[in-house]
């Protein structure tokens, strides 16, 4: 059976769902906002050498700020997740870019390493709001296609700062980076908020198609209940999707955070690369491609997950960037090489942000999406706690050996674990849960009054 006629079956026939063009709609919205807020990690590298230059601050001090970002946008998630699903996306994602847009002009004025923390702190609460509102929303509007629909979303983020990554660094070279603080902040933060108007909650009855969905989908099963936020912190499965998102995540966000002091350090990072006819220096080129490639694997993954299941994917990819992050390490000393290992770098870890989120409402419900997505990416803000520590691992060791090696074993450590623990474990979960509707007393019909 085909999937897309399960939904586009109900929509034409069904009251109360708008038509399939609408979905599509707020999912494209969803996808501008996220790509407003991405400069906000992603662009980050560009400032650290700066800031560094500026105020003689330690780059292992800057990149706190970095942490707190992330665990800011992170560790909140599950809260504004509570507030999406209760009351929608709109007013969240509203006051989300108004704190994008805030964070952002703060770090423009930031004149210690207080403050700087403190529009880290603000911007991070923002760019959650945004982030585990539109992923969640995308969830629950594409029950047929959550890999894909959640890939699209995330994607905007990982390569929603792909076209401005090059005004960024031609603002910071001509009129230093505080400007680009300001007017970039002020711009994407602007957009989310206009954009936020228009985003609604998906209806109650979509929900009702997953398990149509799930018999037309062999290769990724679903759950025919839907668990509650606090019973899946009781699970087994749950735990083990963390553990390997940290792991996974860690090593993702060391090279984004340090991408501008590894290409420093290897002294190629203003050498001219020309690949197809485009000659950028080594380190803007990487950024750009990176970005794009970054995105580019969230929808990817998530179609070739919807396709032959999650942990399969989860297998071939988490194995792909294990062996990229090697392949730089040995290689990237030559400027080519690192524009092109990083964006395979790139390319096998983005795919996190599609495959965790549409694996946890297949194995848990899409009611309650944004919430349950939510905790399980505050697994991001945990594993942004190693993003100093390679910086002071850095410095004691001379070199970037131990940050690479480390990176490479999580990253194969979590493929294993994706084929051999989770698989196993998600396939009790689902015949547990199918035994118990099996053992389930029928119910009984209501009697019709005597007449």
């Amino acid at each position: 059976m085909n999937q897309e006629k399960i939904v586009n079956g109900a929509t034409s026939g069904s009251s109360g769902i708008p038509p399939s063009s609408y979905r599509w709609l707020q999912l494209f919205m969803g996808i501008i906002c996220m790509a407003m807020i991405a400069n906000l990690q992603y662009g980050w590298t560009l400032f650290v050498n700066p800031i560094a230059d500026k105020y003689g601050w330690s780059k292992a001090a800057i990149q706190v700020a970095f942490t707190i970002f992330v665990l800011t946008e992170t560790w909140l998630v599950p809260i504004e997740g509570y507030l999406v699903d209760k009351y929608g996306p709109r007013y969240v994602v509203m006051a989300g870019g108004l704190l994008c847009g805030v964070g952002w002009v703060l770090n423009s004025f930031a004149d210690s390493l207080t403050l700087l923390y403190f529009a880290a702190a603000v911007s991070g609460i923002g760019a959650g709001a945004v982030y585990g509102t539109c992923v969640g929303n995308a969830l629950k509007w594409f029950p047929d296609r959550r890999g894909l629909a959640a890939g699209l979303t995330a994607a905007g983020f990982g390569a929603g700062s792909a076209l401005t990554i090059i005004p960024i660094s031609a603002v910071i070279k001509a009129s230093g980076y505080e400007v680009a603080f300001l007017y970039f902040g002020l711009a994407q933060g602007a957009i989310v908020f206009l954009i936020s108007f228009g985003l609604k909650a998906a209806p109650q009855v979509l929900k009702k198609l997953s398990g149509k969905v799930a018999a037309a989908k062999s290769n990724v099963p679903q759950t025919k209940r839907d668990f509650k936020p606090s019973e899946i912190m009781r699970s087994p499965v749950f735990w083990v999707m963390y553990v390997m998102f940290v792991t996974v995540a860690a090593g993702g966000l060391m090279a984004t955070a340090q991408l501008g002091p590894i290409a420093k350090d290897f002294k190629i990072a203003e050498i001219p690369v020309s690949i197809m006819g485009l000659v950028l220096p080594a380190l803007t080129f990487a950024l750009a491609i990176d970005r794009v490639l970054n995105g580019l694997t969230r929808p990817f993954f998530g179609w070739v997950s919807d396709q032959i299941g999650r942990e399969k994917t989860m297998l071939i990819a988490f194995a792909l960037e294990a062996v990229g992050i090697l392949a730089l390490y040995q290689f990237g000393h030559n400027p080519v090489a690192f524009v092109v290992l990083t964006g395979l770098v790139f390319f096998a870890w983005g795919e996190i942000y599609s495959l965790f989120p549409s694996t946890c409402a297949d194995t848990f419900g899409s009611k309650y999406a944004a919430a349950k997505a939510g905790l399980l990416y505050t697994a991001k803000g945990t594993a942004s706690l190693l993003v100093p520590l390679s910086s002071i691992l850095t410095a004691a060791t001379g070199n970037w050996h131990a940050v690479f090696i480390v990176g490479s074993v999580l990253n194969a450590v979590a493929a294993l674990m994706a084929w051999f623990v989770l698989r196993p474990m998600r396939k009790r979960h689902f015949d547990s849960e199918a035994s118990l509707v099996e053992s389930a007393p029928p119910v009984m019909p209501a009697q019709q009054p005597a007449r």
